[in-house]
């Protein structure tokens, strides 16, 4: 589940906090809010930003044999 936290502190700080998002795409979904909110002052990658999606593939190949017995 994709989850996005903002607290905003009474000096107007704001800490973004991105969660089930993998890869860099959290930064193609955060990229609008943040240009609204103003200037990036700094980033905290999580482990989630560096793993890498799974992708699985599956084949089978079947193949039909007759016996003379």
């Amino acid at each position: 589940m994709e989850e996005l936290e903002f607290v905003i502190y009474p000096d107007g700080r704001v800490v973004e906090k991105v969660t089930g998002i993998v890869g860099a795409s959290c930064a193609e979904v955060t990229a609008a809010i943040e240009a609204q909110l103003g200037r990036v002052l700094s980033q905290e990658k999580t482990s989630e930003f560096f793993a890498q999606k799974l992708q699985q593939s599956a084949q089978a190949t079947t193949q039909a044999t007759f016996s003379d017995w």
